[in-house]
């Protein structure tokens, strides 16, 4: 067997490597292709240090702002240098298309480069308190930001919240996936060739039910950032709440589309395309229910049906429309989900299992109808292509029925007449709505949830000040 290529922890600007290595998998060939050191609580402890020293000098926090706005155009650039390389090691140890790994690049170059835009741009007031007085606020960092990311989109979602606190004047602890940690290194090669001060980012490999939780109760963490699942984002709550440490929270969702009878079905069919089958449905923004006016109820199951049994499938240096899951437990979780909405009494109209006669973790592209809004399948979280179609005779109906879970990330409204659209949008439960494109939005526009899909906002301005706090400085100018 040929030596599997390696990669490295970073902490305190060194690259580490450790006792233990971690075998990373292709998902599509369920072969080893590659390993990563196994950061342990030793190391943990060292990255905290270390980014605690950093904040301690004032490196970050006490340059002219301008400085960190060179820095974090530095790291742009690097990271778009970096690009090709990086979107091959993406693709292979994630299963994700190579277009769309170079696309996530690409979003990660644009973090920081919208976010530089903003560091010397984070301004106090003044206040009035009479002759005798001057009071101001000021905004100063968090201080160690500790920032735990996700597997599904690692270096993109790592930059979305990298870049403002790196803005604002924090150090950063990355805690990486440990099923897709590869590509996230290539984010502490462009902080390294930009010149980022020492500990200002540290990035470990290691179990989150050790290392996250390490890092989560540490005494010198100032922040948790945390985008995953709602069960671990509530253990991490109840750990934050032993020291109060501010949290920023990106958690799961069961978000539905509401298509009303007088739709453009060409926008609908496009963005299913994109809402539950790309990246093989592992978004958590992803578009998971299909609520459709009676009218048009048959008509977008066969269109939707089409499509989905139209979907190439394949590995994602192929770039086909679908790509394998992320492992094999995965692929198991969803297979199982499905196979118990079929036995509770759903009607799959295609897919509901894995793709046969592959090693690799592929999952058919699968729909559901007649199933009930009470069940497993229309409440929770697949993270997988799978869409639940529900018919719906009213607006209000469309709208409790968008509405009846315990999430609340996104929604969509696809509706030709723009007045219902809007009126059904500001009635919809969630951080962010689509109107007539599932997706619309970007890097400028502010993204969070509510209810079990959790709090606080990333992307925008509005971002930025998570990473802050706000000081009110008070002067009295005159002797009593």
């Amino acid at each position: 067997m040929s030596t599997l290529d390696r990669y490295y922890n970073y902490i305190d600007g060194a690259w580490t490597g450790a006792d233990t290595w971690l075998v990373v998998a292709d998902p599509a060939t369920d072969e080893a292709y590659a390993e990563i050191a196994e950061a342990g609580l030793e190391d943990a402890d060292a990255a905290m240090a270390a980014a605690r020293r950093c904040v301690d000098s004032g490196a970050l926090s006490s340059v002219r702002p301008a400085q960190r706005v060179t820095w974090l155009l530095a790291i742009a650039e690097e990271l778009k240098a970096l690009t090709d390389e990086a979107a091959l090691v993406l693709c292979r140890e994630n299963g994700k298309s190579l277009e769309v790994a170079r696309g996530e690049f690409e979003e990660a170059a644009r973090y920081f480069e919208y976010y530089a835009g903003m560091a010397d741009k984070i301004e106090g007031t003044s206040i009035p308190l009479g002759d005798d007085y001057v009071d101001f606020t000021s905004y100063e960092p968090m201080g160690v930001s500790v920032q735990i990311v996700p597997w599904n989109f690692p270096p993109s979602i790592c930059a979305r919240s990298l870049a403002p606190a790196l803005a604002a004047g924090n150090a950063v602890v990355i805690k990486s996936p440990e099923i897709s940690p590869l590509a996230m290194t290539f984010l502490m090669t462009a902080c390294e060739r930009a010149g980022l001060p020492q500990g200002a980012v540290n990035l470990l490999c290691g179990k989150g039910s050790v290392v996250g939780a390490h890092l989560v109760k540490h005494r010198d963490a100032n922040q948790i950032v945390f985008t995953g699942s709602v069960p671990t984002g509530q253990r991490i709550l109840r750990d934050a709440a032993e020291r109060a440490t501010p949290s920023v929270m990106e958690l799961g969702g069961k978000s539905a589309a509401i298509v009303h009878a007088d739709a453009d079905i060409e926008q609908v069919v496009d963005s299913v395309k994109a809402g539950i089958f790309f990246n093989a449905g592992q978004v958590c923004s992803a578009m998971s229910r299909l609520l459709v006016h009676r009218s048009r109820y048959d008509e977008v199951v066969e269109r939707v049906r089409e499509l989905a049994q139209g979907l190439s499938i394949g590995p994602g240096v192929d770039n086909p429309d679908l790509t394998p899951l992320v492992s094999r437990d995965q692929l198991e979780q969803i297979e199982a989900m499905c196979r118990r909405a079929i036995e509770a009494g759903a009607t799959c109209v295609t897919g509901g299992e894995r793709v046969s006669g592959t090693s690799g973790y592929f999952m058919q592209p699968t729909l559901f109808t007649g199933v009930a809004v009470d069940s497993e399948i229309f409440q929770e979280e697949v993270f997988g292509p799978v869409l639940v179609i529900h018919p719906f005779d009213s607006e209000d109906e469309a709208v409790e029925l968008a509405n009846g879970t315990e999430f609340g990330l996104v929604a969509g409204v696809f509706d030709g007449q723009l007045d219902r659209a809007l009126r059904t949008a500001r009635r919809l439960r969630g951080g962010q709505v689509f109107i007539n494109e599932w997706f619309a939005g970007g890097v400028e526009t502010p993204f969070g949830g509510v209810g079990l899909s959790g709090f606080g906002r990333e992307k925008g301005q509005e971002a930025l000040y998570s990473y802050v706090q706000t000081r009110n400085i008070a002067v009295r100018i005159k002797g009593a």
